[in-house]
C-alpha cells in the first residue's frame, strides 16, 4: 500500500516535474511559434514587396523593351539618311528651279499688266475725251440731261475697265458740261431774241399795213358815208328823217372805229393773249399760251393750226390787254412747273387746269369770258428729268433772259 502511494505520489511527482518541464517548453514552443509566425508574416510581407517589386521590374522592362523596340523602329540607317538627303536635294533644286521661273513669269506677267494698264490709260483716256469733245459738240438748249447721262454712263464705263476716273475729275467734266450748256443756252437765246426781234419788226410792219388797210378802209366807208349823209341831207332839206339820224349813227361808229385802230397802232404792248388747246393733236388738259398783236387775233389761231397739226385749235381765252407781254409772262411764270417740254421754257405748251389759268388771268388783268370744254389738244411728253434739273435749266433761262433784259433797258 505505501508502496502504491509512494508510487503514486512519485508519478504525482514525476507528473509535476514533467508538467514543469513540458510546461517551460511549451511556453518557449508557444513563444518561438508566435515569433515564427511574426516572422512568417514579416517574410510574407517581404515576399509580397518582392513580388510587388518584380512586378513592377517587369512592367519597367516590358515598357523599357517596347521603348526599345520603339527606338530602334525609328532608327534610320546612315544610308537610307544619305539617300534622303539626295533626294531633299534633288527636290530643293527643282524647287529651286521652279521658283526662278515663277520669278520670270511674275516678272512678265507685271510687264505685261504694265503694258496693258498702259494701254487701258492711254485707251481710256482717248476714249474718255473723245466722248466728252462728242458730248459737248451734241450738247443743245433742249438736251442737257440726255448728254449728262451719257457722260455719266462713259465715266462708268471707264472705270469698269479699269480707267480711274476720280470724283474731283468727274465733277470738272459735269462743271464744265455745265457750263458749256450755259453758253450754248445764251447763244441760242441770243439767235431766238434776234429771231423775236425780226419776227417783231415783221409783225409790227404786218400790223401797220393791216392798220394802213383799215385806216383806208374806214377813211373811205367815212367818205362814202359822209356822201350819203350830205346826199340825204340835200334831199330832206334840212328836215329831220330816219335816214339821216341812221347814216349820222354809221359815220360816228366809223369815226370811232377809225379812232380805236390809230390807238391800237400808237400802243406797241397792247394785244391779246390768247389761250388755246388742240385735244386731236397733244391730248386733253394741254394748253398753249401766248400772245398777238394782230387786230384780227383769231388769224393768229388759224395760222397755229396750219398743216403742222392735224387739227386747228380751240380758243379757251382771248384777252385784249394794254400790257399783253406783262400778262403773258405772268401766266407762264405761275405755270413754268407744268411745261410739257421742260428741256426747253420757251416752249409755251402746259398741263394744266382751265381754273387754275383762270385764276392766273383774274389776278394779273380780271375777269374774263372763257371756254372751260374744247374739243383739242394731243401732248408730247418731255424726256424724263430730274427736279435738280429742270430747276438748273430754268434758273439758266432765267439768268439769260435777266442778261437781255439788262441790255435792253441800257439801250
Amino acid at each position: 500500500m505505501l508502496h502504491v502511494l509512494l508510487f503514486i505520489l512519485g508519478l504525482l511527482i514525476g507528473a509535476a516535474c514533467v508538467f514543469a518541464v513540458t510546461y517551460e517548453m511549451r511556453k518557449r514552443l508557444r513563444e518561438q511559434k508566435t515569433q515564427q509566425y511574426v516572422q512568417g508574416r514579416q517574410l510574407e510581407d517581404g515576399l509580397a514587396k518582392v513580388r510587388a517589386a518584380q512586378h513592377e521590374l517587369d512592367a519597367r522592362t516590358a515598357h523599357l523593351d517596347k521603348s526599345e523596340r520603339e527606338f530602334r523602329s525609328r532608327v534610320v540607317s546612315y544610308d537610307e539618311l544619305q539617300n534622303e538627303n539626295t533626294i531633299l536635294k534633288r527636290d530643293l533644286q527643282n524647287v529651286d528651279v521652279s521658283l526662278r521661273k515663277l520669278e520670270m513669269d511674275r516678272e512678265l506677267h507685271r510687264q505685261r499688266q504694265d503694258e496693258i494698264d498702259a494701254r487701258t490709260q492711254e485707251l481710256g483716256g482717248r476714249y474718255l475725251k473723245e466722248n466728252v469733245k462728242w458730248i459737248g459738240s451734241s450738247l443743245t438748249p433742249s438736251n442737257y440731261a440726255a448728254c449728262k447721262q451719257r457722260l455719266q454712263d462713259v465715266i462708268e464705263r471707264c472705270r469698269s475697265i479699269g480707267f480711274e476716273v476720280p470724283a474731283q475729275q468727274e465733277a470738272e467734266l459735269l462743271d464744265n458740261l455745265k457750263a458749256e450748256f450755259e453758253r450754248i443756252v445764251r447763244a441760242a437765246f441770243d439767235r431766238e431774241e434776234q429771231a423775236r426781234i425780226k419776227a417783231q419788226i415783221r409783225e409790227e410792219q404786218r400790223l401797220e399795213r393791216e392798220i394802213e388797210r383799215e385806216l383806208k378802209r374806214l377813211d373811205a366807208e367815212r367818205a362814202a358815208i359822209q356822201e350819203a349823209l350830205k346826199k340825204a341831207l340835200a334831199e330832206a332839206k334840212d328836215e329831220h328823217s330816219a335816214e339821216v339820224e341812221r347814216l349820222r349813227a354809221r359815220l360816228a361808229e366809223a369815226e370811232e372805229k377809225s379812232r380805236r385802230t390809230k390807238s391800237q397802232a400808237e400802243l406797241t404792248k397792247s394785244g391779246h393773249v390768247y389761250v388755246i388747246s388742240n385735244i386731236g393733236s397733244f391730248g386733253e388738259g394741254v394748253f398753249k399760251i401766248g400772245l398777238t398783236r394782230r387786230l384780227e387775233p383769231q388769224i393768229r389761231v388759224r395760222e397755229l393750226g396750219d398743216a403742222s397739226v392735224p387739227f386747228p385749235f380751240d380758243v379757251h381765252m382771248m384777252i385784249s390787254s394794254d400790257n399783253a407781254p406783262a400778262l403773258e409772262n405772268a401766266l407762264h411764270r405761275a405755270l413754268h412747273r407744268a411745261r410739257l417740254n421742260k428741256t426747253n421754257p420757251r416752249k409755251e405748251f402746259f398741263r394744266s387746269e382751265i381754273e387754275a389759268i383762270r385764276q392766273i388771268v383774274l389776278e394779273h388783268h380780271g375777269e374774263v369770258n372763257y371756254v372751260a370744254d374744247p374739243e383739242a389738244l394731243e401732248y408730247r411728253q418731255s424726256l424724263a428729268m430730274s427736279d435738280e434739273d429742270t430747276e438748273y435749266i430754268e434758273s439758266v433761262y432765267d439768268a439769260a433772259e435777266e442778261e437781255h433784259e439788262d441790255v435792253a433797258d441800257t439801250e
